[in-house]
């Protein structure tokens, strides 16, 4: 596959892909267990022209594949590959920084929760070899290449 942008930065790139907001929103759907077009259509309110184009993208980008859907109608189904899959991090990390700054105390809001306990997913943050949290003042950034 190649490069999506000729950017060298790989936030850069990984937002030309995935970052504008129907492309993130279809791919939180696809989490939460929505499969077909017509449900995508209905949780997000967007236009068809621009649901089939993200989904298209999504797919050639290798984020989502195509399948028959599971109950043998003639639909088809968007599934997340692999690498579709190791976009949760991103997202986890978007809700709880948006549950965080950008509700009241007290307001209404989804919350995830891990299936086992049953309890909040805790807060996710980067971690130094150590284990000791890593904030960005601790980091930089080397170019390869």
């Amino acid at each position: 596959m190649s490069p999506p942008t000729p950017q060298p930065c790989p936030v850069a790139r990984s937002v030309d892909l995935i970052g504008d907001r129907w492309s993130l929103l279809i791919v939180r759907d696809a989490f939460d267990g929505m499969r077909r077009f017509g449900d995508f259509q209905r949780s997000l309110g967007v236009a068809r022209n621009i649901l089939s184009d993200r989904l298209r993208k999504l797919v050639e980008a290798g984020i989502l594949a195509t399948r028959a859907a599971s109950d043998g109608s003639a639909y088809q189904e968007y599934v997340l590959t692999a690498k579709g899959e190791q976009l949760f991090p991103v997202v986890v990390a978007l809700r709880q920084w948006g549950e965080h700054h950008l509700f009241m105390r007290g307001e209404r809001h989804s919350q995830l929760l891990d299936n086992h306990t049953g309890k909040p997913v805790p807060y996710m943050a980067p971690r130094a070899a150590d284990g000791n949290a890593l904030p960005a003042s601790g980091t930089r950034v080397k170019k390869i290449g």
